[in-house]
């Protein structure tokens, strides 16, 4: 005779987003954990996102799991990772352009520190939706299409990423588990886009 399989009883509305909350922190520590190898960031991003996706579904997943779509994630996302540190690099040539003094300095400044947010937004957008065996060009190329189409989710992103910085600036260790609310930022943000 077969068992009848029990599911465990639903949590409250309480508890179930604290317990969301505790398992952004986590999965910010994770992250930035992930991150330390400097070009491994975007890979961490997109593991930190499925990891915070399967927690939304009532999903199984843990620390295994996101180490497992992080090496997944990391076959492509080395070289995104590569590609996002030489345009920071650039992002920073332009603002030392704009500090001395250059003819046009100040328009390119502006328009180098947009071009570098919008890039940063279509990257976490990515990352929210990568799920392994998914193209890193082909999520980027979407992903700047919803950054432009979308500008309210986009916006969301870039206040998340503004969070991050502050937290950094005044409490340098609340920036590491803020992370995982900047990725569920970027979940929200894409199913929001999804539904619409």
């Amino acid at each position: 005779m077969a068992h009848a399989r029990v599911k465990p009883p639903r949590e409250s509305g309480f508890a179930d987003r604290f317990g969301l909350f505790a398992e952004c922190l986590l999965t910010g520590v994770w992250i930035a954990v992930a991150s330390l190898g400097v070009v491994t960031y975007p890979a961490a991003f997109a593991a930190g996102a499925r990891h915070l996706r399967r927690r939304t579904a009532h999903e199984g997943g843990g620390g295994r799991e996101f180490a497992a779509d992080f090496r997944a994630a990391l076959r492509g996302g080395w070289a995104v990772g590569a590609v996002g540190w030489v345009v920071a690099a650039l992002a920073w040539v332009d603002v030392q352009a704009v500090r001395a003094g250059l003819p046009g300095g100040p328009p390119a400044g502006a328009v180098g520190l947009l071009a570098l947010i919008g890039l940063a937004v279509t990257g976490l957008r990515a990352a929210a939706v990568w799920a392994p065996g998914e193209s890193w060009r082909v999520l980027l190329a979407t992903a700047g299409r919803r950054t432009v189409l979308d500008p309210a989710g986009s916006f969301l992103l870039v206040g998340g990423a503004v969070l991050v910085c502050c937290s950094a600036l005044f409490i340098a260790p609340l920036a590491v588990p803020v992370l995982g609310a900047v990725a569920a930022a970027a979940v929200a943000v894409e199913e929001r886009y999804r539904r619409r």
